[in-house]
């Protein structure tokens, strides 16, 4: 005959396939009257396991919803999938605590793997390398994330505290219409209603969030990505850069992609190969100028600076500091 506490772990199998399962069911199932059915589910709610009693004709006991995922069964693709989108969203910084969440995660994945596929999974992940390393980035909230986004999807006003690059604090309302992420970052996008106009605001300066009461329609037009990459383009900065650069489109841009630059041409091409190299005016607004040096350098390719004057100051010093190091013994 088996143990009571065997009756209680069928118990809760039995509750976990799903649906309402009845008092005379589960006592036929366990092989006991209807109060000892009572009785397990008893200790079952003093485990902290969410029994629900549901009343009426068809009633009985059923767990509460999304107590438990389905067995994590995951093919080696699956898996593979899985355990590098955690690794490239730690790296991205596209996550919502520093480390945490990302590897509670992962190693609740790998503690379900079968041993042969953890093997594998560990060895390309030490073998993996990236050639570019991850910033010291802010992370949003994961209450407040979630709360924008339930703003966003039932269209509802949020009130927000944010604080600007300049360490200004403001409170403001938004009709949210998206969160975006971009380049390591999360933002959400929309429209501030008190001025009519388009706002975009990094998550991790947004210190509170809450929702209002009523809701808006959302325009027609750009999508929330576009409406960010549209703010970039249209932001104020400290400088604005202009300059001449002798290559194709397709070197240029492997440096100064169009989510940082803009580019014409500064002659007519109509009679060249688009593949061939000539001059391309280059625009671009600042907020610091000393990571474009380096940019230039890597281009390897002719270059004039038509403004700022601050930003040839810099070249030349960097140009020098490189000349003194190679000449170093």
């Amino acid at each position: 005959m088996p143990r009571p506490t065997g009756r209680v772990l069928t118990l809760l199998e039995l509750l976990q396939s799903g649906g309402t399962r009845t008092v005379a069911e589960l006592a036929d199932r366990l092989g006991v009257e209807g109060r000892t059915v009572r009785r397990y589910v008893d200790q079952l709610i003093d485990l902290d396991v969410p029994v629900e009693s549901v009343r009426g004709r068809y009633g009985g006991y059923r767990l509460a919803s999304g107590y438990r995922l389905p067995p994590l069964m995951l093919s080696d693709d699956e898996a593979l999938a899985v355990l590098l989108g955690l690794v490239a969203g730690r790296r991205a910084g596209l996550t919502t605590t520093e480390r945490t969440a990302n590897e509670t995660a992962s190693a609740k994945i790998r503690r379900v793997l079968p041993k042969h596929i953890a093997r594998r999974l560990d060895t390309l992940l030490e073998a993996l390398a990236f050639t570019d390393q991850p910033g010291e980035l802010d992370h949003p909230d994961a209450g407040l994330l979630l709360t924008i986004a339930d703003a966003v999807r039932h269209r509802r006003p949020v009130s927000i505290r944010y604080t600007d690059r300049d360490g200004r604090h403001s409170e403001r309302t938004l009709h949210a219409y998206g969160i975006v992420a971009h380049a390591g970052r999360w933002y959400v996008t929309g429209t501030d209603p008190e001025i009519g106009e388009d706002r975009t605001f990094r998550l991790d300066r947004i210190t509170d969030a809450r929702t209002l009461p009523g809701s808006f329609e959302t325009p027609v037009g750009p999508d929330p990505a576009q409406r960010v990459l549209s703010g970039f383009a249209t932001a104020e900065y400290r400088h604005e850069v202009t300059l001449r650069i002798h290559g194709t489109v397709e070197q240029i841009r492997a440096h100064l992609p169009a989510t940082v630059a803009s580019l014409e041409e500064h002659e007519s091409t109509a009679d060249k190969d688009p593949a061939a190299e000539h001059w391309l005016r280059v625009q671009l607004r600042a907020q610091q100028l000393d990571w474009l040096p380096r940019i230039l350098a890597s281009l390897d390719r002719p270059f004039v600076i038509e403004r700022p004057d601050e930003l040839r100051d810099l070249v030349i010093a960097f140009a020098d500091r490189l000349t003194s190091y190679a000449r170093q013994a």
